[in-house]
């Protein structure tokens, strides 16, 4: 069981902060409920008897912080090349809550959106992953939301960089010109 100010991440939403734990009456049932307040003050209402079957789980510890940023640094991993398959496979290791598959998922769709375009539905889940792994990073870390996805972009880039072998002038304007070290 949580408690209120505890620092936990709801798979498929991201990390946030339990404001409160309250009793609601939703659909005629009452049951206790963690109040999450999540980044850009959303609110999101998790079942506390449900909670670990829906794979809510602590923050990572600001020491694996580092561990993460070395995902977005690899090279991409092999995916299906069919999109839709792509597609669920991603689905479900996003549902897992893992942030290392998060991170797999940031690299793998960002890279692949250099080299060619992302499927409607894949640019939505990266949208939606990337989300999700500033959201962690910044309350694990303590950092600036702007200054984590700046890391973030900057070691897809590098990366990229690395790995498929491309110049910058193939990046167009989604390389950064600065390299960010991190230090954990």
């Amino acid at each position: 069981m949580f408690n209120v100010g505890d620092k936990i991440v709801y798979p498929m939403h991201g990390a946030g902060i339990i404001e409160s734990i309250e009793e609601k009456d939703v659909l005629g049932e009452k049951q206790d409920y963690y109040i999450v307040n999540m980044p850009g003050e959303v609110k999101v209402m998790v079942p506390t008897a449900r909670a670990q079957e829906i794979g809510v789980r602590d923050i990572i510890g600001k020491e694996k912080v580092s561990e993460v940023i070395k995902v977005l640094e690899e090279n991409r991993t092999e995916t299906e090349m069919n999109w839709n398959k792509r597609y669920r496979n991603n689905m479900d290791r996003m549902k897992s809550g893992d942030i290392y598959e998060v991170a797999d998922i940031v690299r793998n769709l960002s890279h692949k959106q250099k080299s060619r375009s992302l499927s409607t539905g894949e640019k939505k889940m990266l949208l939606n992953a990337k989300q999700i792994l500033v959201s962690e990073i910044v309350l694990a870390d303590q950092m600036d939301k702007d200054a984590v996805e700046e890391l973030v972009d900057s070691k897809i880039d590098m990366s990229y960089i690395n790995y498929v072998g491309n110049s910058n002038e193939d990046l167009g304007t989604n390389v950064v010109s600065t390299f960010i070290p991190y230090d954990a």
